[in-house]
């Protein structure tokens, strides 16, 4: 905390070390700061009771509210006292102010985007759909659409690692195959490594996150980013609003980021 300020907000994020949630939470904090608010982060690495347990060291410290991070194992129970001093980033939750990323929009916008470059034969790596969000309803989106376009799956979901989607590649690397639709840029690295390796350069790759640093080295791929700015803004004003008794509990969906 910077010291000084008499109101304080408790940040749970999942993992210190995302990329995605890093620039959520930059810009929450300039949110929260530019209103007054000091924050007290910490990380929950997807544990549901290391989540609890934060929740009660910031309660026992009375501080005025908190955003936390969704995950699928999230209790969302334990905030029930915080009914109008919360709000939930990435998930859709009745118990609070909760803001998701809309999960649909951001992969149908990928395989709009291969079909303009024309391409036919799109794969798909994935999470494991125990993750509700980026596991489960980005595949199927993909699903859906290969249903309507009477297209044969050809998908593989693992760990939500750049290791795990190189060693998915070869399961749906196909000869016909010219492109692969990633759940997140974290994803695409491991994807684009691969086809590097096995001399692939006509397979297109999509990712989400916006990733600046994946598109300086690989110009080629299509990132996709979900609005982690606006929605670290969101959640935090939405709080503010919430602290300062002038919003009820809503639920919001963040648009991805068009060019």
């Amino acid at each position: 905390m910077r010291g000084g300020s008499q109101k304080v907000v408790g940040v749970i994020i999942s993992r210190l070390d995302s990329p995605s949630e890093n620039r959520v939470v930059g810009s929450l904090l300039q949110t929260l700061y530019r209103s007054g608010y000091d924050a007290v982060i910490m990380e929950s690495q997807f544990d549901r009771q290391k989540t609890n347990e934060h929740l009660d060291v910031l309660a026992r410290r009375k501080v005025d509210g908190v955003i936390v991070f969704g995950f699928s194992d999230f209790d969302v129970e334990k905030l029930a006292p915080w009914q109008h001093s919360a709000v939930v980033v990435a998930m859709d939750t009745d118990k609070v102010s909760s803001i998701n990323y809309d999960n649909q929009g951001i992969i149908e916008q990928a395989i709009a985007h291969l079909i303009e470059e024309e391409r036919e034969h799109i794969a798909y790596i994935g999470v494991d759909p125990s993750d509700k969000t980026t596991g489960k309803l980005r595949l199927e989106v993909y699903l859906q659409w290969c249903e309507r376009q009477g297209y044969n799956p050809n998908y593989q979901t693992g760990h939500l690692h750049h290791e795990s989607a190189y060693t998915l590649v070869d399961k749906v690397l196909e000869r016909e195959t010219d492109s692969i639709v990633c759940a997140s840029d974290t994803l695409a690295l491991g994807v684009i490594k691969r086809l590097q390796e096995l001399n692939r350069e006509d397979v297109i790759v999509t990712g989400v996150g916006g990733n600046e640093l994946l598109s300086f080295l690989f110009p080629k791929v299509f990132s996709i980013d979900p609005g982690y700015v606006q929605v670290g803004e969101r959640a935090a004003n939405l709080l503010i609003s919430q602290l300062n008794g002038d919003t009820e509990v809503v639920h919001l969906t963040q648009k991805p980021i068009r060019d």
